[in-house]
């Protein structure tokens, strides 16, 4: 049988040296967190506030013929979300990314709440056409204001789908692949989530919200196609050339947070949240 010597039993040395080192890291990572999380929620409102306001006509030429490429200005700072979710993911785990994506939607629902509030608050203007003269010094609010209520409630259903898809796929592909192939897990999760919510966020926006500039006088199909496949390849090609910004990202914190490569999701181990 064993037995312990004094000098066994003895507690170990209190060390500042490790104790500061510890705090120092941890300070490291919930800034880093902060940071991802505060990338994804400002993209997410700025999203939903701009969303349909305006449309970027990209449409170009191929063999001769017109191909349509039409997107929404709201889809720009989108792809950043993704990315945002998919660092988290990787560095913090599942449970503080699907955490984000549930603030998201909180704050969004805080938007639209001071959206509405600021447009029934005196003086309201009596609105007879649903917008005030396009001179009156608050048309642009409520033009806005019309935009952003009638799509959020759909892009938001769209949203929540798609960040918690993509937050599942990619623990999906993480397990199936025991923790390579980090591109397959980033683009797999991105690809198909973007597929979800784009095609959600144009089919609820039109047909709840009556927010697409379409041709009442062309066939709706093929306007709708446009603007899917549209906003589809831009967050496709995004997705695909964040591949390495998102490896290099994550090799970097990985060791400026002193992430072991097989236990990088214990960052957030220990942190509030």
């Amino acid at each position: 049988m064993l037995t312990q010597t004094p000098a066994a039993r003895r507690p170990m040395a209190y060390s500042p040296a490790v104790e500061t080192l510890d705090r120092v890291v941890q300070e490291r990572r919930e800034r880093v967190f902060l940071v991802l999380a505060g990338f994804f929620l400002g993209s997410m409102t700025l999203l939903n506030v701009l969303g349909v306001s305006r449309f970027l006509d990209f449409s170009f030429e191929l063999f001769g013929l017109r191909v349509p490429f039409v997107l929404a200005v709201g889809v720009l700072p989108y792809p950043v979300t993704f990315l945002c979710t998919d660092f988290i993911s990787e560095l913090y785990g599942r449970r503080r990314a699907n955490q984000v994506v549930w603030v998201g939607l909180a704050l969004n629902c805080w938007v639209v709440f001071i959206v509405w509030l600021g447009g029934v608050l005196p003086p309201a203007p009596q609105l007879t056409a649903g917008l005030p003269d396009p001179g009156a010094y608050d048309y642009a609010f409520f033009r806005i204001r019309q935009l952003t209520i009638g799509a959020v409630a759909g892009s938001m259903i769209a949203y929540l789908a798609a960040q918690l898809c993509d937050v599942h796929l990619f623990h999906f592909w993480k397990r199936l692949t025991r923790g390579r192939h980090l591109w397959l897990r980033n683009n797999g999760s991105t690809l198909v989530s973007q597929l979800v919510d784009t095609t959600s966020v144009i089919l609820i926006v039109h047909f709840w919200a009556q927010g697409l500039p379409v041709d009442a006088a062309a066939p709706l199909l093929p306007q709708l196609l446009t603007f899917i496949l549209s906003a589809y390849i831009f967050k496709l090609a995004v997705a695909l050339v964040d591949t390495l910004p998102f490896y290099l990202g994550t090799a970097w914190l990985s060791r400026y947070l002193q992430l072991p490569a097989a236990g990088r999701a214990q960052a957030g181990q220990g942190a509030p949240g």
